[in-house]
């Protein structure tokens, strides 16, 4: 359980540094700058660098068709209900998206390596592909339909270079392309700074974040579908389906990771209020400190 511990405090040392910046700086760092390079040109390189730099095997798809199943039985089920709920288009968005884009990158490969074993870093990373396309796809739209109309916002979903990214690598991946060492450590450069980039600029976010000002009502809705509903769901379709254990336990400690600091860019980019996003990420990152513990134990089940 240390490594777990130290996995997670090793992702929080730069939240710290970015509110440490924000704070001492103020209006000299401007935000949205830093959201734009990190989502139009950094996210890039994470792209290529993640889905190059181990060859994909379609014999691994189980996984990510799980993940993938599971996160859209809760968005159907979460649009039953959330329209009902939230009249603020902006809430509204947050409600439908936010609980399913998890960390499954940052957090979420170093600790399934922690529980499983790098046995786990083939599913992990596949997984990870389909949270890429549900983040730039539904996040996308959902976040984007806060301040504009259904066509824009679709149109917002094919202006972002990171899902062209993604299809131009697997492309490449799966026809055995290797990038040479060059090419790879130029890649992991940009990857690790954009990796950095998106903790420090939740920091910042965190700084001008006052938590009482948000819609408890929200609080309470997003929280509790990323920490009850999701899970329940998850472990539903888990428990019924005949894959092997590992797989299971993978894909279920990958849907209960935290809220993505991709929300934060995103919402960011859209104006869909970042700084509730920001507050309802921060929230669900100190839940889970303790609620991790509780998952790796449900994982046993299967």
């Amino acid at each position: 359980m240390s490594s777990i511990i130290l996995s997670i405090l090793s992702v929080y040392l730069f939240i710290v540094i970015g509110y440490i910046a924000k704070k001492s700086f103020k209006e000299k760092i401007d935000d949205r700058t830093i959201t734009i390079i990190n989502v139009y040109f950094l996210q890039v390189f994470l792209t290529f660098w993640g889905l190059l730099i181990r060859p994909i095997d379609i014999s691994l798809i189980y996984a990510p068709s799980l993940y993938f199943i599971i996160v859209i039985i809760a968005i159907v089920i979460s649009s039953l209900f959330a329209f009902r709920l939230f009249e603020d288009k902006k809430d509204y968005s947050i409600a439908m998206v936010a609980a399913m884009i998890g960390n499954t990158s940052n957090l979420g490969i170093p600790l399934n390596i922690s529980i499983f074993g790098e046995q786990s870093i083939p599913y992990t990373t596949i997984v990870n592909l389909v949270n890429i396309f549900i983040v730039y796809t539904f996040g996308v739209y959902y976040y984007s339909r806060g301040s504009f109309d259904v066509k824009t916002s679709l149109k917002n979903i094919l202006k972002l270079p990171i899902l062209w990214a993604a299809l131009i690598a697997v492309t490449l991946s799966t026809n055995g392309y290797k990038p040479s060492p060059e090419i790879e450590k130029m890649l992991m450069m940009g990857a690790y700074g954009s990796i950095t980039m998106q903790l420090f600029l939740f920091g910042i976010y965190l700084y001008d974040t006052q938590i009482k000002h948000i819609s408890k009502k929200l609080i309470v809705w997003v929280l509790s579908f990323k920490f009850i509903i999701l899970p329940t769901i998850a472990f539903l379709v888990l428990y019924w389906t005949d894959f092997d254990p590992l797989i299971k336990g993978i894909v279920f400690m990958e849907l209960i990771m935290p809220l993505a600091v991709a929300n934060v860019n995103i919402s960011s980019l859209y104006d869909c209020k970042p700084k509730d996003v920001t507050a309802l990420v921060f929230i669900s990152s100190v839940l889970f400190l303790g609620i991790i513990f509780i998952a790796v134990n449900i994982t046993k089940v299967f």
